[in-house]
């Protein structure tokens, strides 16, 4: 007797009319099936606005363009579509809408502001919801500690846990994805991954672009909301997390989360834990960038910094001692979007040689992808003279965009690069302390110009890399 079919996931977009489904979500879906063609999905769109059917698929086939995808794939995401305009916070509307969608496995995707996402979600407690329905969620998840559990508790009054999908796209990104086999399929890393060995860690994102028009939502965030609360703190649990038996979604989750709840801001003081600026005026590739004051849409009174960087201790047994640096920034001259590891020096360098100043370093870039081991060994020349040589390999380009991967993993069902609940309330936990030393102004805010390397008291071990 021959297998059945399983059933076509529909996933529903709301806010379909908005950028983020344009740019980064349709294009996302468009990789995955160019590299998983044997993929069924149908897409229906949803918002307040006029659009037409013609006009719908028009817009996936322009987003699916910016990716160069193949007309087969166009026609497959474009197959049995649909655009349905629709009030979400109307109940009747939101019931109908939901109804459209049949009584298939559905994904229900919020493109959508979170104030907007919670009130949707109020609604879909009262409303029949499909059996199999998976709700995908946008950061941030909450603005605090307090509302992220009580977005907790209101996503597990709409359905269970195990069918909430938290997205952080960083989590998609292929080098991200790289580091657990980095981590757990190298001999030569797992005896040294630990404090007995490593001097001290930094996560870095640092990006040359500027508010590029983003002052809507970046000018009430800010670096550390933006980048260290909702992305860094996740690479650097999956950096510093115990071994895994399998690549199980669960215990996956199990392990970020007990790092997580080992992290301490170092010393327990977020005033000497932390540090943070504001652009002014420059110049970066070309282009003149005003003072972050000046751009458009951006609010000087809320002194929203544009470059954050905080340390932190993993209170275990593995890290105690180890400080762990997560730094972010825009504006900046140097494009650093890596993970460095600084070694600890040998405990006895033989009288006689001639040692290099720097220590052993490995970098993990996250954009683009490569792996470089800089290592100490014999020079040129005279034999006793030591000099550091870097080993460097580049990574394979990744199958799909980050977004293709996470959607690819909520299709299958698999939380396995989400952000569990417990997880989104920890981050909070963490950086809540900063952003209460920040509200009481108790750390200076610095300034450098845009197109510079940041302040000049900041340094790093980027000499390094």
């Amino acid at each position: 007797m021959a297998a059945s079919t399983p059933p076509t996931t529909t996933l529903l977009i709301l806010g379909a009319g908005g950028d983020l489904t344009h740019r980064l979500l349709l294009p996302g879906i468009a990789t995955l099936l160019m590299a998983e063609r044997d993929r069924t999905l149908r897409i229906v769109g949803s918002d307040r606005v006029d659009m037409t059917a013609a006009d719908w698929r028009a817009r996936i086939k322009e987003s699916f363009a910016t990716v160069k995808a193949p007309a087969t794939v166009t026609r497959t995401g474009s197959r049995d579509t649909a655009y349905i305009k629709a009030d979400i916070l109307d109940p009747n509307s939101l019931q109908d809408l939901i109804s459209s969608c049949g009584d298939g496995p559905l994904v229900i995707f919020f493109a959508l502001p979170p104030s907007v996402t919670m009130k949707c979600c109020e609604l879909l407690q009262k409303i029949h919801l499909p059996h199999e329905t998976r709700l995908a969620l946008e950061k941030p998840f909450g603005t605090d500690f307090a509302s992220a559990r009580k977005f907790n508790d209101l996503l597990a009054r709409v359905v269970p846990e195990d069918s909430i999908y938290r997205i952080d796209h960083f989590l998609g990104v292929n080098t991200v994805l790289n580091l657990i086999g980095l981590r757990f399929a190298n001999r030569l890393f797992q005896p040294m991954w630990s404090n007995e060995h490593i001097e001290k860690v930094e996560v870095l994102y640092d990006e040359a672009l500027a508010l590029e028009g983003r002052a809507g939502y970046y000018d009430t965030a800010g670096a550390l909301r933006d980048m260290i609360q909702s992305h860094l703190i996740q690479v650097l649990a999956l950096f510093a997390m115990e071994s895994i038996a399998t690549l199980d979604a669960r215990e996956l989750q199990d392990q970020k989360a007990q790092v997580m709840r080992a992290m301490r801001l170092w010393n327990g003081d977020p005033v000497t834990a932390s540090r943070r600026a504001r652009y002014t005026k420059g110049t970066s590739d070309g282009r003149r960038i005003p003072d972050y004051i000046k751009e458009p849409g951006v609010d000087a009174s809320r002194l929203t910094e544009t470059l954050a960087e905080i340390t932190v201790e993993v209170a275990n047994n593995r890290w105690a001692g180890v400080p762990f640096t997560m730094r972010s920034g825009k504006a900046l001259g140097e494009v650093r979007k890596m993970i460095v590891v600084t070694f600890k020096d040998v405990a006895h360098l033989p009288h006689g040689f001639a040692g290099p100043s720097g220590s052993d370093t490995l970098v993990i870039g996250l954009k683009p992808g490569t792996v470089s081991l800089t290592l100490t060994m014999n020079a040129e020349g005279d034999p006793l003279d030591l000099e550091q040589k870097t080993l460097e390999a580049v990574l394979a380009p990744p199958r799909m965009q980050a977004y293709g991967e996470v959607l690819g993993q909520i299709l299958d069902g698999s939380q396995l690069l989400t952000v569990r609940g417990d997880s989104a309330e920890e981050c909070w936990r963490i950086v809540e302390p900063v952003l209460k030393a920040w509200a009481a102004d108790k750390v200076p805010m610095e300034t450098y110009a845009a197109g510079s390397r940041g302040p000049r008291n900041w340094a790093t071990s980027r000499e390094h890399v």
